[in-house]
């Protein structure tokens, strides 16, 4: 019978930093190829974009006017700048600046140079229009595998297709080259029609275009009765039912042109709902104040609700009596009107009773600043607003590139000071820290750049300050973790038990230190505005790859360079001798091994049998330490100056 050799298993916790540091690696590369893959497709850049205060930009003045002379209260133009940053923020523009100047005009300041499109949505005046309700469907786009083909009958709530023996979509699909086809055809304006992908285009193309012939009609199939018939849902509105997701923040940006005499497909505030309504029934001019309030009751009670007041001109009051008494009648939801403020809908309602007086009130649970904001704007649609442009002009930086440069030499001269700092204080294991700072230089760099592109990012002037300071946060996680394993030494642990029961009470640190960071850096994101959100974005975002990095990066590397003899045997210049540690030389046993103190303590009351000289020496010296020790208990002042004849001390 032969023997077989047997090779011990690794421990199932033993540490794995190679599998740490490939994944790290994986991810550095996954975020350049991103980048990369982007500046090949022409739509991305090396180069992250700059904000309005350091590359400069395009601004519009606007004079919010009324086409009856009257004049804007204060309330007014609040609302005014509040639908031009809705619009601004949702065509994609970051970092744009919107403010009142003499408390009439309006300025928008937009960094870089903006498309025709986006300063068209700017100029655009904002309308109000009270609506029926057609349908309500689900507010994303519709999948176009649910679609039928050309000349089957298309769903008309987006959400199956009907069954009366129509073929399924799998059987009668669209093919790949008719869907290409029908996007190339399929209409490029109204809301977020850009952002559409090309099959959900093609699709809803093909399913929209009922009679077949390649064109999208917006003229109703048959005569409607009323506002509420369904027979104002055209070919376009159908493609828009489909098409629309009212889930990106462009759809609810608001400013997209509508006709008050058709059917139209419009986006809640939220992005919660997508509504298919009637032509308008009542214009925002009918309306002649709108305020908020108590609710009260017939007996005149207040049932401690909020509600919102409505009066109508003697017109829209005999618009309001009549459709007041026809919806009820109609199932949901063509029960309910909606409230359409620069092409988005801000409420929805239905009657509980006939209005024949022009007085309405809007009730639901409102909060008391809901049911205020809602009055402000029903108040604001009242006004037939228009945005006459003051002056169009470029702009320079506000800062320019040489304050940019400025910041960059401060970051330079900051990074250099504390790269000294640790290379001195730590020596080798600053080298590790170099390592760290530059990786994580390069992930926050990829990072904005990849935020520049995909989300139109812009970094200005109090970002890059948010970098610059990341810098002191990213070195002082080093500083705790490496106090810690230098603090386990002298405790008498081995270099490698020391990095393993450092970390593990350094992770603890650095994690409480940057959760502390992160959270101060969404609280200011939340409550600032302008640059100071810059400067919390970039700062959290730093604190959030330190974090990636000390965890990822810095501890896997320990753990290697533990292992080489430069730092195993606490060579001087690698951060860990003993000597620079003050470890007591009795307790060192060389190539990173070291005594405990019980061993210590052991090895000086066995003194006169110890195997070296140097073990004699350093026990003697902690006998003769620990005299002196006990010596000073008894009289405090022993050994202190010379003393007298007497023994008093002189």
């Amino acid at each position: 019978m032969t023997e077989r050799s047997t090779r011990p298993r690794p421990a199932a916790h033993a540490p794995r930093p190679g599998r740490t540091l490939l994944g790290f690696l994986v991810i550095l590369i996954a975020l350049g190829g991103i980048l990369v893959g982007g500046v090949a497709g022409g739509s991305a850049s090396f180069v992250p974009r700059l904000a309005l205060d350091l590359e400069g930009g395009t601004q519009v003045i606007l004079a919010p006017r009324t086409t009856d002379g009257s004049a804007l209260d204060d309330d007014d133009v609040k609302q005014a700048i509040e639908i031009i940053r809705n619009r601004v923020d949702g065509s994609g523009v970051s970092e744009a600046e919107i403010s009142s100047q003499g408390g009439q005009n309006i300025v928008v300041a937009i960094p870089g140079t903006p498309s025709d499109e986006t300063l068209e949505l700017i100029r655009r005046s904002a309308l109000m229009r009270f609506r029926p309700v057609l349908d309500l469907i689900n507010p994303t786009t519709i999948d176009p595998a649910a679609v039928l083909s050309p000349g089957a009958e298309a769903p008309s709530d987006g959400s199956e297709a009907p069954s009366d023996g129509a073929e399924s979509p799998s059987e009668n699909a669209a093919s790949p080259e008719e869907l290409a086809a029908a996007a190339a055809l399929a209409p490029t304006d109204g809301p977020g029609a850009a952002e559409i992908p090309e099959d959900v285009r093609g699709a809803a193309f093909l399913a929209a275009d009922l009679d077949g012939d390649g064109e999208l009609s917006t003229e109703p199939a048959t005569e409607p009765t009323d506002t509420s018939d369904p027979a104002w849902i055209s070919e376009r509105v159908q493609y828009d039912m489909y098409a629309l997701d009212c889930t990106l923040p462009e759809n609810i940006a608001g400013g997209w042109p509508d006709s008050s005499d058709t059917a139209v497909v419009a986006c809640d505030a939220t992005g919660q709902q997508k509504f298919v309504l009637g032509p308008a029934v009542v214009e925002g001019t009918q309306l002649t104040g709108a305020s908020s309030g108590q609710q009260v009751n017939n007996q005149g009670m207040s049932t401690g609700q909020w509600a919102v007041n409505l009066e109508l001109n003697s017109e829209g009051a005999e618009v309001f009596a009549e459709i007041s008494q026809r919806l009820p009648t109609l199932t949901s939801p063509r029960d309910q009107f909606a409230i359409v403020l620069d092409g988005v809908v801000i409420s929805n309602a239905g009657f509980n009773s006939p209005i024949l007086d022009g007085s309405a009130q809007i009730t639901g649970s409102f909060t008391d600043q809901e049911a205020n904001a809602l009055a402000n704007q029903l108040s604001f649609g009242s006004l037939p607003i228009t945005f006459e442009v003051q002056s169009q002009e470029q702009i320079s930086a506000t800062l320019g590139s040489e304050q940019l440069t400025n910041a960059a030499i401060a970051g330079v001269i900051g990074l250099v000071l504390v790269v000294g700092y640790m290379v001195w204080q730590y020596r080798g294991l600053g080298l590790l820290s170099v390592a760290s700072l530059a990786v994580a230089g390069v992930m926050t760099f990829l990072v904005i750049d990849l935020l520049s592109w995909l989300i139109n990012y812009r970094l200005s002037l109090p970002g890059v300050a948010g970098i610059i300071i990341s810098v002191g946060i990213t070195a002082d996680s080093f500083i705790v973790y490496f106090e810690r394993i230098r603090d386990e030494i002298r405790d008498g642990r081995s270099l490698s038990q020391a990095v393993e029961h450092g970390w593990s009470r350094a992770r603890r640190t650095i994690l409480a230190s940057d959760a502390v960071n992160i959270i101060a850096a969404v609280v200011l994101y939340i409550l600032a505005v302008g640059g100071v959100r810059g400067f919390a974005f970039t700062l959290g975002l730093t604190t959030i790859i330190d974090l990636i990095v000390v965890l990822l990066f810095t501890h896997p590397m320990m753990r290697y360079l533990v292992k080489l003899p430069f730092f195993h045997n606490g060579h001087r210049w690698s951060g860990l001798d003993p000597n620079r540690l003050g470890v007591d030389p009795a307790r060192y046993r060389g190539r990173g091994k070291f005594r405990s103190r019980a061993e210590t303590d052991e090895s000086a009351d066995d003194a006169s049998t110890g195997s070296t000289i140097a073990e004699r020496r350093a026990a003697e010296r902690k006998a003769e330490r620990e005299k002196k020790r006990k010596a000073r208990e008894v009289d405090p002042y022993a050994g202190v100056g010379g003393s007298g004849d007497d023994g008093a001390v002189v």
